[in-house]
């Protein structure tokens, strides 16, 4: 060290004490970079937009702006400086969009059950498992699942190969809120409040129906934003990692060379002994309980109805407003009749139907009380639902359609011939007598 250092020291010390030796800042402190400033948010609009360019090609470009301002050219290490000074959630919503930047970096409420049976989560997946249908196609089947989100536990569910409907909503509904056959789930009762997505099953008449007959709120998450549904796709997350990769037919994505299993009874069995005997009984990882052991450890007495058969009639059947006529009720093109009726005509009721069945509707007053069950005289026989009900109607709709469309082709065709004759424009077939060309005919009897 320099003796002339040494003594400026001991000069300092002399006047301000330990303070003055203490090391002063930098008079460009905090000046990172010293580069115009309107480089400097050039630079930053560049590597902003959107698809995100390079720092190669963002300097190649810079290079020509900079040789016409004439500036000088940043180096690649300025250039990544810079961007790494960006805010992450400006570059997300840059190059990502708004619906990127809203997961990521918005606010979330997290709601939270405070009870059993206070909210309840439904939701569908198809689940990557091939299984043979009644006609020995391979094909993979849809999940139903009703979650109970104070414990994590499953209430009810259902496995199909038809799509999410509001009919196989309400048959998971059927299996969670009514006692369980097996004696180790315990879970039942109706909720306060049921929670779902958008989906058309979910928003359709009759589940709104149902809501109004069991008394329990409907809340939908909002359109494209499945972040309050996370709870429920956990659970889907958890069926696909652990459960469905031990079962015959598991086909993950990209897999084409799985082998189908059984069949869909053999897949809901194994899925009831698994959800039983393992996911209700084993800790969960956030709640830190078993599902079951927390759904009763309130010690609570679930909301129920009298019957089975009340339970059957709220959910599974559909309410329509009919009125009585003198020959019954008109109901889908057919009619309802029963003796009871007699005393009910020009009188306004509440029919009720299973859209697997329609060959008998039950019937009730206004006011909800239960007058008869009416049975259609042309399906006494038949059990005809009125999903092939309408598959039928379409059906002769689209044939319809093509006996409507060859006809008008034929009128069409035959009114271009008459046209092009009209203005001499068809020439004369080469297969026509002589005589009929010259403008002669031949003479024909009068019968002919």
């Amino acid at each position: 060290m320099p003796v002339r250092t040494m003594w400026r020291w001991v000069h300092t010390f002399q006047r301000f004490g330990l303070a003055g030796l203490a090391r002063k800042p930098r008079s460009d402190r905090g000046d990172r970079r010293r580069i115009p400033r309107e480089m400097q948010n050039l630079i930053e609009g560049m590597l902003l937009e959107k698809p995100a360019p390079s720092i190669a090609s963002v300097r190649r470009n810079l290079a020509k702006i900079c040789e016409q301002e004439k500036w000088q050219v940043p180096s690649y290490s300025v250039i990544y400086d810079i961007a790494q000074q960006i805010d992450p959630a400006l570059i997300m919503l840059a190059h990502e969009g708004v619906k990127a930047y809203n997961n990521a970096y918005d606010l979330v409420y997290r709601r939270e059950a405070t009870r059993p049976n206070e909210i309840w989560q439904a939701d569908h997946t198809q689940l990557d498992c091939l299984v043979l249908d009644s006609s020995g196609k391979s094909r993979k089947p849809w999940l139903t699942v009703i979650l109970d989100e104070y414990s994590r536990a499953i209430a009810g569910y259902v496995i199909g190969f038809d799509a999410p409907s509001a009919f196989g909503t309400a048959l998971a509904l059927r299996q969670a809120v009514w006692r369980k056959d097996d004696p180790k789930w315990h879970l039942c009762g109706l909720p306060e409040r049921f929670y779902t997505d958008h989906g058309s099953d979910f928003t359709s008449k009759h589940i709104e129906q149902v809501s109004a007959d069991l008394k329990f709120e409907l809340i939908f998450s909002t359109a494209g934003q499945p972040r309050g549904r996370g709870k429920i796709e956990r659970f889907f997350l958890t069926v696909h990692q652990i459960f469905l990769c031990h079962q015959p037919g598991y086909a993950p994505p990209g897999n084409r060379k799985a082998e189908p299993g059984p069949s869909l009874d053999g897949l809901d069995l194994a899925f009831k002994q698994w959800l039983i005997g393992e996911y209700l009984v084993q800790q969960h990882s956030e709640t830190g309980h078993p599902p079951q052991a927390r759904w009763e450890e309130s010690s609570f007495l679930p909301r129920l109805l009298d019957s089975r058969d009340q339970l059957d009639l709220l959910l599974l059947t559909v309410a329509k407003p009919r009125v009585v006529h003198p020959d019954g009720i008109h109901f889908q093109g057919f009619r309802y009749t029963c003796p009871t009726l007699s005393s009910f005509v020009k009188e306004a009721v509440t029919i009720r139907y299973d859209p697997r069945d329609l060959a008998e509707i039950v019937v009730f007053s206004t006011d909800g009380r239960f007058i008869c069950r009416a049975i259609s005289p042309d399906l006494a026989d038949d059990t005809v639902s009125l999903k092939s009900i309408v598959k039928a109607r379409n059906e002769r709709r689209r044939q319809l359609r093509s006996d409507l469309t060859d006809r008008s082709a034929v009128v069409k065709r035959y009114l271009q011939v008459h046209a092009a004759q009209a203005s001499n424009a068809i020439p004369i077939p080469q297969n026509i007598p002589k005589e009929i060309q010259n403008g002669y005919s031949i003479k024909r009897y009068a019968t002919d």
